[in-house]
């Protein structure tokens, strides 16, 4: 069986001036064409060629050498080459181009832009993109707790946080009490497994764990209040959490461990209601 969109092993049936017909076997019935510049040196027929199948303009099934960035079922990062009236269409390593129709779009994607993708048949046994790769995910990751992983940001829950696909491949959640940072689409994050969940999806934080976070984050609160509050805090460690939040982008409690880091190094003083940088 002649298959779309994965890479076969096929066998030349016949050799023709304008390319050659491959199918299952030598005898098989079925064939598609693997056009002439496209073909070996040499290739007689009776050889095997392995090839990727994909439609041509006229929505025939046709066959190349050419090896694509992703498969059917596969999930990958492709560059936006141009947003039309039907939707964007994709690099995906061919001459032709994929189509990620805008019903598949989970925000409007941009000329030039990356987004993540998996590679499906539609209704109308064409090749298409989605980025709704959630259900494409898998729970068989490697990784265990507190192990650090990479991963893309493919969609935000107001409730849950953020999903991330771990090596674009495996479950991954930023829980929306991890999320400080001001994240969007597309994001590729590094981050810290907190958790493996008994169906074996990721809880992931983009942040350390708090004693190796901490100088880190004693660092970035020193720099804020020098260069955006000219050294003086008009707030304490004992601030609202949102405030803290937003000023800083990081929890009360990784705040106040900072703030006490800095109080320790004689790098900041805490007054009444303000935090000032000693010079």
């Amino acid at each position: 069986m002649i298959e779309l969109g994965k890479m076969q092993t096929l066998t030349v049936q016949r050799v023709k001036e304008f390319g050659v017909y491959l199918g299952e076997d030598a005898g098989s019935e079925v064939s598609v064409l693997l056009p002439k510049k496209q073909v070996p040196e040499g290739t007689g027929q009776g050889d095997e060629i392995t090839v990727f199948i994909y439609k041509d303009s006229e929505d025939r099934l046709i066959a190349t050498t050419a090896v694509p960035k992703l498969l059917v079922g596969e999930t990958e990062v492709l560059k936006v080459k141009e947003v039309g009236k039907i939707g964007a269409f994709l690099d995906m390593g061919l001459e032709k181009d994929l189509l990620l129709p805008y019903k598949e779009q989970t925000y409007k994607v941009r000329t030039g832009e990356n987004v993540l993708v998996t590679l499906y048949i539609d209704k109308s046994k064409r090749l298409a993109a989605t980025m709704r790769v959630y259900a494409h995910m898998s729970n068989q990751s490697p990784y265990k707790k507190d192990d650090q992983v990479t991963g893309i940001i493919y969609e935000f829950s107001d409730t849950l946080g953020a999903f991330v696909a771990v090596d674009k491949k495996y479950y991954g959640l930023i829980p929306k009490k991890e999320l400080f940072e001001k994240y969007r689409e597309g994001d590729e994050i590094t981050a810290r497994v907190t958790k493996v969940r008994e169906d074996g999806k990721l809880d992931l934080s983009p942040r350390q764990k708090a004693y190796i976070q901490m100088d880190a984050d004693s660092l970035k609160v020193l720099e804020i209040i020098e260069e955006q509050f000219s050294g003086s805090l008009p707030f304490t460690d004992k601030a609202d959490p949102e405030r803290i939040k937003r000023e800083f982008s990081m929890s009360k409690n990784a705040f106040k461990r900072a703030v006490g880091h800095l109080l320790k190094e004689s790098k900041v003083r805490i007054t009444e209601n303000k935090i000032e940088v000693i010079n």
